[in-house]
């Protein structure tokens, strides 16, 4: 599927990036980007929507493909940034959770609710 939805940009949107461009001399009324390439409007001209491509490659790689990396260590420096009443009701949401899916002990159970009742 990925590989479809980046071919699609690549055939169909990327081109323009040309187009785009030229957009962006004419408003700033410059003839071309560069003469490295003589009678070429240089490097960058022939790479305009390579640029493009770079950009939506970028950002649909780190959108829908890249897998996140959550840590216990992030999420408890996240815990820690809550005030003290998100904090509880975090706490409280965790508790009810694992008690309701059956995920804890009795043991655990009361011992949470002593650490509430205080």
């Amino acid at each position: 599927f990925h590989s479809l939805a980046i071919s699609a940009f690549a055939s169909l949107i990327a081109p323009f990036g040309g187009f785009f461009a030229s957009g962006v001399k004419r408003a700033f009324n410059i003839k071309d980007f560069g003469n490295s390439i003589p009678g070429h409007g240089g490097v960058t001209d022939r790479f305009d929507c390579q640029f493009f491509m770079a950009a939506f490659s970028h950002t649909y790689y780190t959108s829908f493909i890249k897998l996140s990396s959550v840590t216990v260590g992030g999420l408890f420096n996240s815990f820690l940034a809550l005030n003290a009443d998100k904090q509880v009701e975090l706490f409280q949401s965790i508790q009810e959770y694992l008690q309701t899916t059956g995920s804890i002990s009795d043991a655990v159970k009361s011992a949470a609710a002593v650490a509430a009742a205080e």
